[in-house]
């Protein structure tokens, strides 16, 4: 089975190889970015060259798809993108991201999450994407809302990070609820 390579008007989303190791390493070392990721801030190389091994057995194994996020200008990789808990039967995954922080605030999350889940819905025929936020992730939160999911509820003590348990809202987009918005999206494009 061939990666899916994505492509937007700025980024391109491509398989993460051990040849991002070192930049996996710099976004995921970094307090700010794993605070509220679901996992311990990376200490070692061998952490994000784990990490990618991981990202393509579960790829080849069909249980997630791992983008690499990467600045068509100037090919920086600036962070990560995918399908988690992939049910190709059921037709649902749970997206997450992460980006450095020296590219927060200026759209390539949005970009990314807008393509990938173009491809879920459209290609890979996917019913459901939800997605796990951190009460405190309000960022998160209301990026998630901007593209049209909903907020379903509250998961009690569902994440362990740094030895304390945290309590996450679940959101999820339905394919009928963004073939909607693309839709509308569309008319709007159209009517400028």
């Amino acid at each position: 089975m061939l990666f899916p390579i994505l492509e937007t008007e700025r980024l391109k989303l491509t398989e993460i190889i051990p040849n991002h190791a070192v930049s996996l390493f710099e976004i995921l070392s970094l307090e700010e970015v794993t605070r509220y990721y679901g996992t311990d801030r990376f200490t070692s190389m061998e952490e994000a060259k784990k990490l990618i091994d991981m990202f393509q057995k579960n790829f080849y194994e069909k249980r997630s798809i791992r983008w690499g996020i990467v600045l068509k200008e100037n090919n920086k990789f600036i962070g990560t993108l995918g399908l988690n808990a992939l049910q190709l039967k059921n037709k649902k995954a749970e997206i997450g991201y992460e980006i450095h922080p020296s590219y927060w605030r200026k759209g390539y999350t949005t970009e990314a999450i807008r393509e990938v889940l173009r491809y879920s819905f459209l290609e890979l025929n996917l019913n459901r994407i939800g997605a796990v936020v951190y009460l405190e992730n309000q960022a998160s939160s209301n990026l998630l809302e901007k593209l049209g999911f909903k907020k379903e509820g509250v998961l009690r003590d569902y994440l362990l990070q740094n030895n304390a348990f945290h309590t996450t809202n679940m959101f999820s987009l339905l394919k009928r609820e963004w073939e909607l918005l693309a839709a509308s999206s569309l008319g709007a494009q159209a009517n400028k």
